[in-house]
């Protein structure tokens, strides 16, 4: 027990007190795909950007201290690679702000979490025209939670899973707007002792955001 609360300890303290250098391994990886692959012929690499809202589940919430069940903003950053016309990976970095509903204490958490996911092609099956797409993503990840202001104490992480739906307008022949809608599962344990979870969370969340995706490799609607 103690080997294995010793263990939590270091885990927690790499990932909660370093997530900033999670952000800048995103970036290296992401740069370090685009330099070894910018010759591509097809556009197989695409760099996203999305803004966007997220709606927490109120089970990860501690009574007293519930959050809005709608938030703003969601950002997501990342980078995707299709192996062929059907199946691919993205690693991206999603950053969430949930504030205090208005019945409860002053809160506020910053929400951050990187996820590496496997990329399918639904527009093999669902063909609704050669400038838009559909994609499903999921995968494991990492999520870590920074309370603000008087509750920064209370910090937690914990494993995630995510899965989503990823629709694509081409505007051009390597540019498309796309809408992302995702859930991210907790794996998290309840709060304990309780006032652990004083403006802090643990559950569950929903994501929507639109953003836009770019090819790094080439052209991704030429003919």
């Amino acid at each position: 027990m103690f080997i294995e609360y010793k263990l939590n300890q270091l885990i927690n303290m790499f990932f909660i007190l370093n997530y900033k250098k999670l952000f800048l391994c995103f970036a290296l990886v992401a740069f370090g795909i685009f330099s070894v692959n910018a010759q591509g012929e097809k556009g197989t690499i695409t760099a996203q950007f999305g803004l966007g809202v997220n709606l927490p589940s109120s089970d990860g919430f501690v009574t007293g201290f519930e959050g809005k069940s709608l938030n703003l903003p969601t950002v997501n950053l990342g980078v995707q690679y299709m192996f062929n016309n059907t199946l691919g990976a993205k690693l991206d970095y999603g950053f969430n702000r949930i504030s205090n509903d208005d019945d409860a204490q002053d809160f506020k958490v910053n929400y951050s979490r990187i996820n590496l996911q496997g990329v399918y092609n639904l527009s093999n099956i669902l063909y609704i025209s050669n400038r838009t797409g559909m994609f499903l993503h999921a995968g494991p990840g990492y999520s870590i939670i920074k309370p603000l202001n008087n509750y920064g104490d209370n910090k937690t992480s914990y494993f995630n899973g995510m899965a989503g739906l990823e629709v694509h307008f081409g505007l051009s022949d390597n540019t498309s707007m796309y809408v992302d809608t995702s859930y991210v599962h907790s794996f998290a344990k309840d709060f304990n002792p309780i006032f652990d979870g004083y403006g802090s969370f643990n559950g569950n969340m929903l994501t929507i955001t639109v953003g836009l995706s770019l090819s790094l490799s080439g052209c991704y609607y030429c003919n």
